[in-house]
């Protein structure tokens, strides 16, 4: 056996004859080949491996010690800038983001938002199952997640399956027999209702990142004038999950006189600083990707890499570490290769997936928008009287003539000096609750400010669900809802938690278990 002295020795031996050969033009071609060889030999290696030549470039001749390494997924995101940038040159590259036929209500009336901005006049999106009765009051109005279209079950115009087509149907969960169920795309997004990648009727231009800052609430004062056109005075109930559940629980509070009961799935009162995290992250890679162009890219190429990466952080929040230690483990896509830098573990594959059936099927800026809105969110009585006032300051400065929204057009907001520094609030808003939102006391009672701000439900049953394996709203954020519900007076609460288990699919569990989520809904309806 050689002493790894004595191997460190041929090494460098052969590594300066093989950088000497590479680099000197007087050097033979024998000796370039005796180099190697040596370099080869002094490895030792009882079986020579076969190099992976994956790289579209032939193999450089330099001095370098190993060859350079292959990026196939660098390469596919080259190849489809390049796409997308002739097809621009003609009729554009962005998709239609249209999951297929919807009615559409056009709203002539101005939308006055939460923060300031107006929408002189929008659409929606909709879709609808099962027949209304004749007095209208079995309609059940179902709430989005995120990116989700208005297509939950499929329809004659359109056949494809909905996002949540098992739970729709004849003697199911919202049973069609029974309910007449509407599904709208929220203003924002891009599946036909209004949004960031609509026309502005005041210039005919698109309106890109001059679209207005959205609240969820603005999102159902639109639905509710969707409903008002179709004559509904009060929904039977307000069905939603994730996002939707987070509107759901804002249409019973806004809307208390026109909604009967309220379901809330894997959803919250308030959003807490975890998720918003998780959001801030993907819209700063999506903003960060030179295409996105502060939001005009439009008729250009579109922000797809950066799409790509904020669907693959959003992913992991979705599933759940023990699925994915049964679906992947530490598996390779192909253990036969030697490792990547690109995708290599059967689980980056699956993300890598994930983006890219994203990537180009949602506009990025309805993706900024909404998940903005989702930050935003807080029930607690003291932002709703915060909101209630700025609207009315609004209402009125528009009364007098005044429609610039805050006497400029952009946003005046400054970061600070250091990277992190505690900030006083100041201004009139709303001071943070000092302690957690889960322990908010000894006994982990929900804020009183939250408490007063659900009072509007006190009368409403409601059915509240989370799930212990979701990480992107866990489990204690919906008992907090329950709780609060409660404590308003409440006594028609129904709180189901599904343990890890009865369900280990993380937040994607109100889109995946039948039997437990739809059961409970199904039971709760009735």
């Amino acid at each position: 056996m050689r002493s790894q002295k004595q191997i460190a020795a041929s090494l460098r031996r052969a590594s300066a004859a093989l950088s000497h050969a590479s680099s000197s033009p007087a050097t033979s071609q024998s000796s370039r080949t005796a180099a190697v060889a040596g370099l080869r030999s002094s490895r030792a290696q009882p079986q020579q491996q076969q190099q992976r030549c994956l790289h579209k470039q032939a193999p450089r001749r330099s001095g370098a010690s190993n060859p350079a390494m292959a990026f196939p997924c660098l390469d596919a995101l080259e190849t489809r800038s390049e796409t997308l940038k002739k097809r621009s040159d003609s009729s554009g590259p962005e998709p239609s983001y249209v999951a297929g036929a919807t009615q559409t209500f056009h709203c002539d009336e101005p939308l006055l938002l939460d923060w300031g901005g107006v929408l002189p006049e929008f659409n929606i999106a909709y879709e609808s199952w099962g027949e209304m009765n004749a007095d209208k009051s079995n309609v059940i109005l179902l709430h989005t997640g995120l990116s989700a279209s208005s297509h939950a079950h499929s329809t004659p115009a359109n056949p494809q399956p909905g996002w949540w087509e098992k739970f729709i149907g004849p003697g199911l969960s919202l049973d069609t027999d029974r309910y007449h169920i509407i599904c709208t795309n929220v203003i924002g997004g891009c599946y036909g209702s209004t949004g960031p990648s609509s026309i502005d009727p005041a210039d005919g231009q698109r309106y890109a990142t001059r679209f207005p800052i959205l609240t969820l609430e603005d999102m159902v004062r639109a639905q509710f004038r969707l409903l008002d056109n179709l004559g509904v005075k009060k929904l039977y109930a307000s069905v939603g999950s994730s996002m939707g559940g987070m509107q759901s629980l804002a249409a019973g509070v806004l809307f208390s006189e026109r909604v009967g009961r309220i379901v809330s799935i894997s959803g919250c009162a308030r959003s807490h600083p975890y998720s918003i995290a998780m959001r801030h992250t993907q819209r700063q890679v999506l903003m960060m990707d030179p295409n996105w162009n502060r939001g005009f890219y439009y008729d250009n190429v579109p922000p797809h890499a950066g799409m790509k990466l904020a669907r693959e952080i959003a992913t992991v929040t979705y599933r759940s570490g023990p699925e994915w230690e049964l679906r992947f483990g530490r598996r390779r896509a192909d253990p036969r290769k030697p490792p990547a830098l690109c995708p290599d573990y059967l689980i980056e594959t699956y993300l890598d997936h994930a983006g890219e059936k994203f990537c180009l099927t949602y506009d990025p800026n309805s993706l900024l928008y909404v998940s903005k809105a989702m930050d935003l969110f807080d029930l607690g009585q003291s932002c709703q009287k915060a909101a209630a006032t700025r609207r009315a300051e609004r209402l009125e400065s528009i009364q007098k003539g005044v429609f610039a929204s805050n006497g400029n057009t952009s946003c005046s907001l400054t970061l600070p000096d250091k990277p992190y520094e505690e900030q006083a609030e100041s201004g009139g808003e709303v001071q943070p609750d000092t302690k957690s939102a889960a322990q908010s006391d000894s006994s982990n009672k929900p804020p009183e400010d939250l408490i007063q701000g659900l009072s509007a439900l006190r009368d409403h049953p409601a059915l509240v669900m989370g799930v212990a394996s979701d990480i992107l709203f866990p489990a204690w954020q919906q008992r907090e809802i329950a709780d609060a519900l409660r404590l308003t007076g409440n006594r028609n609460v129904a709180y189901y938690e599904l343990s890890e288990e009865q369900s280990m699919f993380g937040h994607d569990t109100f889109l995946l278990d039948v039997k437990n989520v739809g059961g409970a809904i199904k039971n709760f309806l009735q």
